[in-house]
């Protein structure tokens, strides 16, 4: 049997943190399930965000014009990416499950607020409207396959045996995460993918809809009602489901 790997991007700048524990459940976990675990710590590996000259090795196809997209396109494909990006990459390639896969990918946070802090009337605003961009801005851009996120809602203010009974829940959903649906995102089907068309739903799709009392994900809401828990929950496998047109 082929060995599975598993990739935990892990963000935190406390080794006694919630979401160290976190982390050390799924990493137990998953080797117990017999995937080899790597995870990625980037307060560790001081990893740097910023997009920068020093992503590529060599000299600029545009030296006078620095762009990034561009430059880093070019560098990948003449191998000319730093070490510390092709050395991510290569953990990305090689795994089965990202934990941050076809590929998977989920997101795994804590929050400071309570739940209710992240309803469509609470403070914080609706948590699927935060989520949207990160889950299929990024993730499901990119090709994965978007499982339902695991939250750990304000851990810092819950007791003790509150906490132990959150990790225990994590455990448990890890030992069936690969057999879990992943959420819906608008097919490419439904658009006019060409510059004329201006890649918007094609006029048979936007008439069909008209019925419906929700929009069709998160971010395409026709100016209607959000799907609930469209970002958070996988939806029943009869909704939402691709269409040819």
């Amino acid at each position: 049997m082929a060995q599975k790997t598993a990739l935990i991007v892990f963000a935190h700048q406390s080794s006694g943190s919630f979401n160290a524990a976190v982390r050390d459940v799924a990493v137990q976990e998953l080797t117990e399930q017999g995937y080899t675990v790597i995870v990625s710590d980037l307060y560790a590996m001081n990893f740097r965000a910023n997009a920068t000259r020093d992503d590529v090795s060599g000299d600029l196809k545009n030296c006078s014009l620095f762009q990034y997209g561009e430059e880093t396109m070019h560098a990948w494909m003449e191998g000319r990416l730093s070490d510390d990006i092709v050395a991510e990459q290569r953990k990305v390639e090689e795994a089965e499950l990202i934990i941050f896969q076809d590929k998977k990918a989920m997101l795994s946070f804590t929050t400071g607020a309570t739940q209710t802090m992240f309803r469509p009337d609470g403070i914080n605003g609706d948590i699927n409207i935060t989520l949207w961009p990160l889950q299929n801005g990024t993730l499901h851009f990119c090709g994965f396959q978007v499982l339902a996120p695991q939250i750990f809602w304000s851990p810092a203010h819950c007791p003790p045996p509150v906490r132990t009974t959150l990790l225990e829940g994590w455990r448990t959903r890890l030992k069936g995460l690969l057999a879990e649906k992943p959420l819906t995102f608008a097919p490419c089907e439904l658009f006019d993918l060409s510059f004329q068309g201006g890649f918007s739903l094609w006029p048979k799709v936007k008439e069909e809809q008209e019925s419906q009392p929700y929009g069709i994900t998160t971010g395409h809401h026709l100016g209607k009602p959000l799907p609930p828990d469209n970002q958070t929950t996988a939806q029943p496998a009869d909704e939402n489901e691709a269409k040819n047109f």
